[in-house]
């Protein structure tokens, strides 16, 4: 019994598991679970086994995952469409602003280009019409500026409306003027300037009696109001192309609700 004993012992010295530095290696994990106990004491009054249905709901809940941390693995064809759509739109927004800070390759001509999106601000337009109207002496003048008047507001009202519910920004981190903010045209789309550019010289077109290069002056006139917004970084391309849109849209509305010379007549008496 001794020499079994002392050959125990020196099998135990021989074990490297057994160095105090190896310790740790025999001792179970912090989160393991414990050993199963003696039968006697699972059978006690204390130790009770947990209801069948809830180990299986358990399961099914550390299944589920969180909704905004699911992958989706298919997305459909219209969210590819519209995610390489708008990442073009942004790329090509982005080297179109070539006059977008004081860095930027034309950075000189800054100064010119914006003055061509002044030429499309809401504030000269409706100032020029009211000063127009009170000088004007014929009906068929009156009546014509009372609903471009009519246009220009229905224009700054659609514009602000639709930008407050959309809220995109630009391009480029570039913050909107006093005038801006005087016509609410605060974020990117859609473009208030493009959207007025196209609306004004849709109704000059239908109203005004204009020699053919006058015509196309307005045409050209328009688009560049359009392309300085986004030369300057201040909207995308999609945002002048949907308010080129909103400015024709905005036109054939104004049509529709045309103010005769007598409507006209009394609006400015009233006035």
């Amino acid at each position: 019994m001794p020499a079994s004993q002392s050959r125990a012992r020196a099998r135990d010295r021989n074990n490297v598991l057994n160095r105090a530095e190896f310790l740790s290696l025999n001792q179970p994990p912090k989160g393991a679970p414990e050993p199963r106990s003696s039968g006697r004491k699972a059978s006690g009054p204390s130790a009770q086994p947990p209801p069948p249905g809830d180990g299986a709901r358990e399961r099914r809940q550390s299944q589920q995952l969180p909704e905004e941390d699911c992958m989706q693995l298919n997305p459909s064809f219209k969210g590819i469409a519209f995610n390489s759509l708008l990442a073009i739109d942004i790329c090509m927004s982005k080297r179109l602003g070539v006059c977008a800070g004081r860095a930027a390759s034309w950075a000189g001509a800054r100064s010119m280009v914006k003055l061509i999106g002044i030429t499309g601000h809401g504030i000269p337009w409706i100032g020029g019409t009211i000063l127009c109207l009170v000088k004007s002496s014929t009906l068929a003048g009156q009546e014509v500026l009372m609903n471009l008047l009519l246009a220009l507001l229905l224009d700054i009202m659609t514009v602000a409306g639709v930008q407050k519910l959309i809220k995109r920004r630009g391009p480029f981190e570039t913050s909107p003027s006093v005038l801006d903010y005087l016509t609410m045209d605060v974020y990117a789309f859609p473009a208030g300037h493009a959207s007025r550019a196209a609306m004004v010289s849709k109704f000059f077109l239908s109203h005004l009696v204009l020699a053919v290069p006058l015509r196309v002056l307005l045409v050209l006139w328009a688009f560049c109001v359009g392309l300085s917004r986004v030369m300057i970084g201040r909207h995308h391309i999609t945002d002048v192309i949907s308010g080129f849109v909103i400015g024709y849209l905005q036109f054939r509305l104004v049509e529709l609700v045309w103010m005769s010379s007598n409507t006209c007549q009394m609006l400015i008496s009233a006035w």
